[in-house]
């Protein structure tokens, strides 16, 4: 059995949350509370020293960690419902779009970031939401300039990593109150991912611990 290590609000947990139920994959997810530090604790840090979510145990000797490592050690060993497309341009393009979210936007906004804006530069919460949501709009200016007119997904009409990370930018980019009505191609995609059980399903908000944020 894998046990995917997440925190509820995570939004690189989701991404992996999402794969493993597309592809069937049978886990049990530990929840980890980020913002009361559990993630400094030793036994945290022996599976993962970064001291971040998610890592995936069981699957290989060590415990695998950053989504993006771990969406594709699953495409590799469980190729069912595959998330990349066959062709070598098609996959660049699709990780190309995979990373707006998780290389771009992500990393500045988690809750390590928040922190230290705060600590170090006296940034107030107002001050925060503003930072992030600046972020998460920049990485929909890209997602819209990239989607075309009545597009499904964000790669041939295919599920694929590039969608698993747009429906995370959504998530995030709500979270912060950005009018994502502003971006139509990426509101159309979004409502037609959404719809699917098991990125519903997924949401932040149906894990344990969730609260009303």
């Amino acid at each position: 059995m894998l046990i995917l290590h997440g925190y509820w609000l995570s939004l690189a947990t989701y991404r992996v949350r999402i794969a493993l139920k597309l592809k069937g994959v049978a886990f049990e997810e530990r929840m980890h509370d980020l913002l009361s530090g559990h993630q400094d604790q030793a036994a945290f840090r022996a599976v993962n020293p970064a001291g971040a979510v998610p890592a995936l145990e069981g699957g290989t000797p060590e415990p695998l960690t950053q989504s993006l490592a771990i969406l594709e050690w699953l495409e590799e060993t469980y190729p069912t419902t595959p998330l990349l497309p066959p062709d070598a341009a098609g996959r660049a393009r699709v990780r190309a779009m995979f990373l707006l979210t998780a290389a771009d936007t992500h990393p500045l906004v988690v809750p390590r970031v928040q922190k230290r804006l705060a600590a170090q530069f006296g940034a107030t919460e107002t001050a925060r939401r503003e930072w992030a949501a600046h972020w998460f709009i920049e990485g929909l200016k890209a997602y819209e300039a990239l989607l075309t007119d009545g597009a499904t997904r964000c790669h041939n009409e295919t599920l694929s990593l590039a969608d698993l990370a747009l429906a995370s930018h959504l998530i995030g980019a709500e979270r912060f109150g950005v009018d994502i009505s502003k971006f139509p191609r990426v509101t159309a995609v979004g409502a037609l991912l959404f719809a699917l059980p098991e990125i519903a399903s997924s949401h932040p908000r149906h894990q344990a611990g969730a609260i009303s944020a």
